[in-house]
């Protein structure tokens, strides 16, 4: 137990430099230099241009009760970058200063601040907005709109959603739209001008007897990017929902299973949503744990199909694809019925029955002497319920709790460019009757300024949620109905995305 408890602490620093969202990059990358920053100040925000030559791994969170926005930019150097002045209400300086090698900029605020980080490529840039604060806060959503309202129902035309083309004037009431699309299906596109700007919002209320809900991998693996439409289609979805958090390659950031096997993992503690063997639908938090024996000797997991990192554990299973694909500088170990198979250096063949264990660095020194036929223990526990659960999305935060709003993003500890600020969200609920409620709200265009968190757990609770939570968002937020995508992404099109939540008939659903 000693043993474990060292190699724990060891390991556990080392694997949360694995994931891009949750932190620094594991591997080494050429350092990318800062060339430029600039300042712009509009009606609604003041910007921040943070212009590189490269887009970096980077992370944004809040410091000094949320009056210092820090952007870590990892890898990133900068030799002599000139700030230029500016005059801002919100914004007192911004600082850069190099630690290590990562770079961080600091931009301090005059007071707290909702605020928004979007990048581009093309030139490669990071965008920080501070929002100017609502004159007021009638953002606020208390009507219930679950219920059939007092608008005529707009008829389907061919399956082609009507959508509204702008939000309802100022002081007006809430534009809602409904379209019974097939029995037990109901879209509800909501449109509003609020005091500080509109909001355009699409639901999809479907029938537990009659759908059924199965989280499905972009390609059918880890790691892997496709669009929402095609991994609808190639999964015959009458409708779907963007879902898990996930790097650039594709690499999963949460919690996941799929079909009873573990395919991503994190080390923090988040809201997830679970499948039970019987269709019915948990929430709650879920937490990853897991070791492995071979031989003699016990180490602790740093990840599931996730890319290997220094000093660290991978466990890949058949999700993961034909072969590992990791370079020479690690041992690699086939395990299957319960002992070892075959040993190799790397890109191991995964066996269909069986797991790969990866290891680099002090693991691979600590088993340095298993050998083919040693005994191998593979243990993986996320506790009752999710160990039972067929299908586990660890998402979050939890927006909706027994029909009360309770958001708790800052106890899960996610970074500001998801806690603070409007912005596009994507989500799913539960509405009394055990319900299934798909919700996507449009942000960062002049259609739509997007939510905060709270304001999206407001809208999904008017809709008939009781039990909600928070899917990835921003130019990932997106719904297909029908094979056609409903809302308006804010990249302007469709992003690919790791995982997607899909909406199935019943009688295709594989028992």
């Amino acid at each position: 137990m000693q043993q474990m408890k060292i190699w724990r602490q060891k390991l556990a620093a080392g694997f949360l430099t694995l994931a891009l969202f949750f932190g620094a990059p594991a591997m080494a990358y050429a350092a990318v230099s800062l060339t430029g920053i600039e300042f712009q100040s509009e009606k609604d925000y003041d910007r921040v241009t943070i212009d590189l030559e490269r887009l970096p791994f980077s992370q944004v969170h809040l410091m000094e009760n949320g009056t210092r926005i820090v952007l870590e930019l990892y890898g990133a150097e900068a030799k002599t970058v000139k700030i230029p002045q500016f005059n801002s209400a919100l914004i007192r300086n911004v600082r850069y200063l190099a630690e290590g090698d990562n770079l961080k900029v600091y931009i301090y605020l005059t007071e707290r601040a909702d605020y928004r980080v979007d990048k581009e490529r093309t030139p490669p840039r990071i965008t920080v907005d501070v929002l100017r604060p609502a004159k007021s806060s009638t953002q606020t959503v208390t009507p219930d709109y679950s219920a059939t309202v007092d608008k005529p129902v707009t008829p389907s035309v061919g399956g082609t959603p009507t959508k509204p083309l702008k939000p309802s004037k100022p002081g007006e009431n809430p534009d809602i739209t409904i379209r019974e699309i097939a029995p037990g299906l109901t879209e509800k596109i909501y449109n509003h001008w609020y005091d500080d700007g509109p909001v355009t919002a699409y639901f999809l209320e479907a029938d537990k007897d009659r759908y059924a809900l199965r989280p499905v991998l972009a390609r059918g693996k880890v790691p892997g990017r496709q669009t929402l439409s095609a991994m609808a289609k190639a999964n015959q979805a009458t409708a779907a929902i963007n879902a898990s958090y996930f790097a650039l390659n594709g690499e999963i950031l949460g919690v996941t299973k799929i079909n009873g096997q573990v395919v991503g993992t994190t080390y923090f503690t988040r809201t997830a949503m679970g499948i039970m063997p019987d269709d019915s639908i948990v929430f709650g938090k879920v937490a990853y744990d897991g070791s492995v024996t071979l031989g003699d000797v016990t180490l602790p997991v740093s990840g599931v199909d996730a890319e290997r990192g220094e000093n660290g554990l991978i466990i890949y299973n058949r999700f993961y694809g034909a072969s590992t694909g990791t370079n020479e500088y690690g041992q690699e170990y086939v395990v299957q019925n319960g002992a070892v198979t075959a040993v190799s250096k790397a890109n191991t063949h995964i066996p269909p029955e069986g797991v790969v264990i990866s290891v680099h660095g002090t693991s691979e020194s600590a088993f340095k002497d298993v050998q083919v036929g040693d005994r191998a223990v593979v243990y993986e526990n996320l506790s009752s319920p999710w160990n039972e659960a067929l299908y586990v999305l660890g998402v979050g935060p939890r927006l909706l709790e027994k029909g009360a709003v309770h958001v708790t993003a800052g106890e899960e500890q996610f970074p500001g460019d998801i806690r603070y600020g409007r912005a596009p969200r994507t989500g799913f609920g539960l509405t009394q009757k055990g319900n299934y409620l798909f919700a996507v709200v449009d942000g960062r265009q002049s259609i739509s300024h997007g939510c905060t968190l709270t304001e999206f757990a407001e809208l999904m609770k008017a809709f008939g949620a009781v039990e909600a939570i928070n899917f990835d968002g921003g130019g990932s937020s997106e719904m297909i109905i029908e094979g056609e995508i409903v809302n308006s992404p804010s990249d302007g099109g469709e992003r690919a995305v790791g995982t997607a939540l899909v909406l199935l008939p019943r009688h295709l659903v594989k028992k």
